[in-house]
């Protein structure tokens, strides 16, 4: 297949993830679209999930671990009276209970109540890995062991629609949040159970949903899409600060050695854009002691 010639190959690709395919199978799809052999994502969407999943090909996939703390954005479509062992509607249901009394003015009530900082324990079904196993194996075998509580932030929650059993919810998060979790959890405090049976990831950091392109129209190369879902590295990554260095700084950095500064206004253990005299980017470093480390050399 042709590569598209709306995209640099050192790209992040706003992909519109469908579903019924792990974040994995995407990857695959796009690497084949491009012609690419190296590519990954930046956060995974479970099989059932849609929306964005953000795709870095070539030199781009160095920057993802910059990418992976970005805030989420979520649509979820939430059923009363049945818990699944996954929390959601791929799994199998293993309880049910009776919503006939549950109000719409309990729902909101309940689900303000999970905005802010709450405290959340990862799914058996999910990729967390506990004593060095990772708990969906464990999981498919039957085997339910202990997940640590950790902290998770909820910047904003709001009911968008109900028809019980059924409403609708808007999700602002920060990283790690399984929204699986929450709608279980939302479930347990209105005393129904609940699971999650649809779910759109409509952002990521200033990514958006509306932006994103679909493989058909990456397969088709369709121009309009493509240039709002190609993003350039420095242009992802323009929420970092930058430092432009002379050539012989650069030499240096280029070949791994640290830079020192004697003036300088970054935050200690900040990441920095490093770019040569001409301004373009050639790695990403670390402000830690009056000097920056190097973190990765970009062949841009």
């Amino acid at each position: 297949m042709r590569k598209c010639e709306s995209c640099d190959m050192n790209t992040i690709i706003n992909l519109y993830k469908p579903s019924g395919i792990t974040s994995h199978q995407a990857v695959g799809r796009v690497k084949r679209i491009f012609s690419e052999k190296k590519a990954g994502h930046t956060g995974t969407l479970d099989p059932l999930a849609t929306g964005v999943l953000l795709v870095c090909l070539s030199e781009a996939t160095k920057i993802s671990r910059f990418l992976l703390d970005m805030d989420k954005r979520y649509r979820a479509r939430v059923k009363l009276g049945e818990r699944t062992d996954t929390l959601d509607a791929d799994g199998t249901v293993v309880e049910r209970r009776e919503v006939s009394s549950v109000t719409d003015e309990a729902i909101i009530r309940v689900v303000s109540g999970f905005a802010g900082r709450i405290e959340q324990k990862p799914p058996m079904y999910s990729a967390v890995k506990v004593n060095g196993q990772t708990l969906h194996k464990l999981a498919r075998k039957g085997i339910e062991v202990d997940r640590p509580l950790r902290f998770v932030d909820i910047y904003e929650i709001k009911v968008l629609e109900m028809e019980i059993p059924f409403f609708t919810l808007e999700v602002s998060c920060s990283k790690g949040t399984y929204i699986r979790s929450l709608c279980d959890d939302i479930g347990q405090e209105l005393g129904t159970g609940a699971h999650l049976t649809a779910l759109e990831r409509t952002g990521v950091g200033a990514f958006d949903v509306r932006d994103a392109v679909t493989f058909e129209e990456l397969e088709t190369c369709a121009a309009p899409p493509h240039k709002k879902a190609c993003h350039e590295i420095d242009e992802t990554l323009a929420g970092l600060d930058e430092l432009v260095l002379a050539d012989e700084d650069f030499v240096k950095a280029r070949n791994g050695v640290a830079i020192r500064l004697n003036d300088h206004n970054f935050a200690q253990g900040a990441f920095i854009r490093l770019k040569n005299i001409s301004g373009v980017l050639f790695g990403i470093g670390r402000f830690e002691d009056c000097s920056v480390r190097i973190e990765r050399i970009l062949n841009l």
